[in-house]
């Protein structure tokens, strides 16, 4: 689903971050993302390796470097990361029509019906002209309500076309049902695993970030819900598989900013939720971003990064809820 791109290299906006030590995550339109016991939410650096480490970490890319697919600007006329939107708790609600995108079929019964409340200007990734995912992604202030569009098109009435769509109460831990997709192949919701530039300026990211591999197997393992291959190679990692950056990497030389991402890799991780270019990580665009920073996370390179077993963290296969380890 994932088109990788590389970050535009333009003028890098300087911008000043904080390094606040304990300083809470942002809230997103007034709203925390998910209880603190979410399997996003809750370090993983204390789990043990899992036993296929070595085999996952290869079939991803061992020598290839980690990327920032998120940054400021546009790159090649697009905007650099996945979008979203906070609107108001009184935001119109419109249809949302499952149909047909550029020859691939629409999966209505793994969706949420609607209405939405998706205004009419929301921002799609990839922007207006876009062939890539073109995620939409709303919050909804008051409910506290996630609403998540995959291959979103605008129409003329205010009514919206999805490929797929899916709708989370943020205060709530449930997952969809097992089998299903999401507006992710991996059926979790994607606003989560984004890495956001007011996070970084608070100088902490406390959850769990989203990435992509070339190549996953026909598995998931929780908290996902969805697979998106047809190899049985035991050797490809299923979606849902948590990594994190090794902790005796030596995360001082790199700038500020940057060590704040890293620490998140070490403590919380990633979560693999579709098939894309190697060890892409998400986030949402942002003039904050120095792109060209970004780009010096390249050095981490894929064998600085472990499987995690999760499996002692389930409390329940429907529910993202953890024993905290």
């Amino acid at each position: 689903m994932l088109f990788g791109r590389a970050p535009a290299h333009a003028p890098a906006l300087i911008v000043l971050f904080a390094l606040a030590g304990g300083a809470e995550a942002a809230e997103v339109g007034g709203c925390a993302v998910f209880p603190e016991d979410n399997a996003w939410n809750v370090p993983v650096d204390t789990l043990p390796v899992h036993e296929r480490s070595a085999d996952y970490v290869a079939s991803i890319g061992a020598e290839d470097g980690l990327k920032a697919d998120f940054g400021a600007g546009l790159y090649e006329g697009s905007p650099v990361g996945i979008p979203y939107v906070v609107v108001p708790a009184d935001q119109a609600r419109v249809e949302i029509r499952f149909a047909e995108y550029d020859g691939e079929e629409p999966m209505a019964s793994e969706s949420d019906p609607g209405p939405y409340p998706v205004p009419p200007d929301a921002p799609i990734e990839g922007g207006a002209e876009g062939t890539g995912d073109r995620h939409v992604i709303v919050v909804q202030e008051g409910d506290c309500a996630l609403y998540e569009l995959y291959k979103a098109v605008p129409n003329a009435d205010g009514s919206w076309n999805a490929l797929s769509a899916a709708r989370y109460d943020l205060v709530e831990n449930l997952l969809r049902p097992s089998g299903w997709t999401s507006a992710d192949a991996a059926g979790l919701p994607i606003l989560p695993g984004l890495a956001r530039a007011e996070e970084v300026k608070a100088g902490a990211i406390r959850h769990a970030l989203r990435f992509t591999a070339p190549r996953t197997g026909q598995a998931f393992v929780w908290p996902a819900r969805h697979h998106a291959s047809q190899s049985d190679d035991p050797a490809l990692p299923p979606l849902g598989q948590r990594f994190r950056l090794k902790a005796d990497f030596d995360i001082s030389g790199f700038s500020p900013e940057n060590q704040v991402i890293l620490k998140a890799l070490q403590t919380y991780g990633m979560i693999l939720a579709d098939n894309g270019s190697p060890w892409f990580v998400s986030g949402a665009p942002d003039e904050q971003w120095n792109n060209d920073d970004l780009a010096a996370l390249r050095e981490v390179k894929g064998s600085d990064f472990e499987a995690v077993d999760t499996s002692s963290m389930v409390s329940d296969l429907d529910s993202a809820a953890v024993i905290a380890p």
